[in-house]
């Protein structure tokens, strides 16, 4: 049995945002309170900007218009590292002396707070820790130490601090940088932004100027080693050419690697010639026994010539039978025909050999022709050796002459472009806006918080809620029965509190509650399931333990025996029997008793109540599935289904025991009940191909404990409220 998939509608999802509005109101109020009691419980900060104009200067000095540079994407990006960077951060708290003044700034607006208090503390924490591990022989060069640390441990953290918290962001369409900086001071903002665009100003001063000092000295040094190489190198060349007489070396080491290439190549491809036509005509040659044979070959099937004589001797073929139809093999007609087949098959054969002639001239040429160029290439392989000998040295002189030569030449032509760039700035920076005190913090953004606490509590609610339905995998409605599993549901019990009255007397003490009517609806839903009769024999059960089953096996009796008709009702649970304890009725003879022969008169007691017999279980015996499989549990069905207008036997679950299939082997049906929220739709599926794999018929579902105020679903919570005001 495959379960059935069911198509999703926008009602289901409504249905589960219905079903969990709890959830979702829950979620949506604790994610709105933490938003808002963080947005106004948080430190406002204020925001500080300094615009600056950064422009690459033209390497080119005689280039007088800016507007012309290329442009370079990364150098914007460059800059922006440099401002945040440490050197930067430093410099900025060398300038506004922040080590002993950033907390004074800070206490205006945060009494008794401190970011580099809480650190200085940290480390003064960590020193006290370090000596009490090393002992009294450090103590004295740690007490000394600890001030410095301390100090150069407030100073880091500032520098970090200040680093981390500078934002550098282009302006669109210009070649002007906001500088930001956020504090909860003003300004201490203020101050901050304002001193790092003079701290990066500076900061490019002093990089342009180490760098080019420094490059100048160590390249004149450079310069000159590398110009006695160079004239060392041209010595020894021009006396080896001398001694080795070089002069067409070069253009012959040239013209060589063009000719091995082109001979590689040709060789190549006669190899492969030579490798395709040899494959064929090795096929040929296997069928010189039988040369008919070698039309299965394709370059001789696809001849042209050959295929023409095919079709002309298929003809002649054709001719001759349609001659056999009317004329003798002595008529001239029959004569003519066999001598013009006879004529074509000479021609195809003789047309066959020339093929073969032809594949195996093209075989030995190509052998030759691979040969040949075999022989070319090794004779062009040796003469490579031999001028490569020959060339080692000089080559090998050659190229130090070139690198000595480029090296020098390269560091002589730097020296002078750094000569000519040293007063030129290579980044001309431009403080365009400075930051002003800023009259109102950016942070917290007050309405943008809460309305984002508004659509996170909303949607995360609604997301929860789905979740937590993904998760549920249990029955709850009759449409989690008829999609999922295609059976009907008989009815729906109603939830009813175990604390105000058992649940096997409800029926019986209240004729007119809404868990009374739904049994009704269960009798009535029973009693329409055949179109010919009503099912006599009906069993009860469920797939596991404490689904109801022996309440609503109980009170479907009950609602058929107030329907004027004799019910008996049959206890057939012989390992945890309970409906003689709800009756009050004796156990001492029943069922078990019956089927084992032990006890051969009245079983059947009165339950007091008109219309309705009981038989209950017996004393719980050894074998249960035996004596229910018995021959004598099926005759005794039979006797009292002619005696009694219908039979209710309540069974096990059906995936603890098998009792329940051997029972339902000989009942009617079977009614299934599922627990709403407990029984999943894997067991649910698990009972119900235990039963159709043995063919019993299954009347329908009764889904108990359902709660109708959490369905979802508003018909039937109307249901429950029909019966709820007609009660009252």
């Amino acid at each position: 049995m495959q379960e059935i998939e069911k198509e999703i509608h926008l009602r289901d999802y409504l249905r589960i945002v219905q079903k969990r509005k709890l959830v979702i109101i829950t979620f949506f109020t604790i994610t709105f309170i933490m938003v808002v009691i963080a947005t106004f419980t948080a430190t406002p900060e204020y925001d500080a900007a300094t615009k600056v104009l950064i422009e690459k200067s033209d390497p080119n000095p005689m280039m007088l218009n800016y507007a012309y540079m290329p442009y370079d994407p990364e150098f914007l990006t460059t800059q922006s590292h440099i401002i945040k960077s440490a050197s930067v951060a430093e410099k900025v708290i060398n300038i506004l002396n922040l080590e002993k003044t950033y907390d004074t700034f800070m206490e205006q607006h945060e009494k008794g707070f401190s970011i580099i208090g809480a650190v200085a503390g940290w480390v003064s924490s960590f020193i006290s820790t370090v000596k009490d591990v090393l002992g009294a022989t450090s103590e004295a060069s740690l007490e000394e130490t600890a001030p410095v640390d301390a100090a150069e441990a407030k100073r880091n953290a500032l520098i970090d601090m200040i680093s981390n918290c500078i934002v550098v962001s282009p302006v669109p369409e210009s070649r002007i940088v906001s500088i930001n900086f956020t504090s909860p001071n003003p300004e201490l903002a203020t101050m901050i932004t304002n001193t790092v665009a003079k701290a990066y100003i500076e900061q490019i001063l002093d990089m342009r100027m180490k760098s080019s000092g420094y490059s100048i000295g160590w390249m004149t040094e450079k310069a000159e080693e590398e110009r006695g190489k160079l004239e060392k190198s041209e010595d020894a060349l021009q006396q080896y050419m001398k001694e080795a007489n070089i002069v067409t070396l070069e253009d012959r080491v040239t013209i060589l690697p063009q000719k091995l290439a082109e001979l590689s190549r040709q060789l190549t491809m006669a190899q492969t010639k030579r490798k395709e036509l040899e494959a064929v005509y090795n096929k040929v040659m296997a069928l010189n026994k039988n040369p008919g044979d070698a039309e299965t070959l394709p370059i001789v099937a696809d001849n042209p010539t050959l295929l023409s004589l095919n079709q002309q001797v298929l003809k002649a073929e054709q001719l001759i039978m349609e001659l056999s139809k009317k004329y003798g093999p002595k008529h001239p007609l029959m004569k003519r025909a066999v001598a013009d087949i006879d004529i074509l098959t000479g021609k195809r054969d003789r047309e066959i050999d020339r093929i073969i002639k032809s594949i195996k001239n093209d075989y030995e040429l190509a052998k030759s022709t691979e040969e040949n160029f075999q022989t070319l290439l090794s004779n062009t392989k040796s003469e490579a050796i031999s001028l490569n000998e020959r060339s080692v040295q000089y080559g090998m002189l050659k190229r130090e002459v070139e690198t000595n030569r480029n090296l020098y030449n390269a560091l002589v032509a730097k020296i002078k472009e750094q000569n000519v760039t040293e007063q030129i700035q290579t980044v001309n920076v431009w403080v365009v806006e400075e930051a002003k005190v800023p009259e109102y913090p950016s942070k917290p953004n007050k309405k943008r918080n809460i309305l984002l606490g508004i659509i996170l509590g909303m949607f995360g609610g609604v997301g929860l809620a789905f979740f937590l339905e993904y998760l549920d995998n249990t029955v709850k409605l009759p449409e989690d029965v008829e999609d999922r599993l295609g059976l009907p549901t008989l009815g729906l019990v109603p939830h009813v509190d175990p604390k105000d009255k058992s649940d096997g007397e409800i029926l019986m003490t209240e004729a007119r509650a809404a868990f009374a009517e739904s049994y009704k609806t269960i009798r009535n839903a029973i009693q329409l399931s055949a179109f010919d009769a009503p099912p006599k024999k009906i069993i009860v059960t469920s797939v596991s333990p404490g689904e109801g089953k022996t309440t609503t096996a109980l009170n479907i009796a009950i609602a058929m025996s107030q329907a004027n008709k004799k019910i008996l009702l049959i206890d057939a649970d012989l390992r945890r029997p309970r409906i003689h304890k709800i009756l009050q009725l004796k156990n001492g003879s029943g069922l078990s008793s019956y089927l084992s022969g032990a006890h051969d008169g009245q079983v059947v007691h009165e339950s007091g109540k008109n219309n309705l017999f009981v038989l209950p279980s017996g004393p719980i015996p050894p074998n249960p599935s035996e004596l229910l499989g018995s021959k004598r549990f099926q005759t005794m069905c039979e006797k009292f289904a002619t005696t009694f207008d219908a039979i209710v036997i309540d069974s096990p679950p059906l995936l603890s025991v098998s009792d329940s299939l051997l029972i339902g082997k000989v009942m009617d049906g079977t009614i299934l009940v599922a627990r709403s929220a407990k029984t999943t739709h894997d067991s649910m599926f698990k009972g119900v191909k235990q039963l159709g794999d043995i063919n019993i018929k299954i009347l329908g579902v009764v889904i108990n404990a359902v709660n109708m105020k959490k369905t979802g679903y508003g018909y039937y919570d109307s249901y429950q409220y029909y019966y709820s005001s007609d009660e009252n």
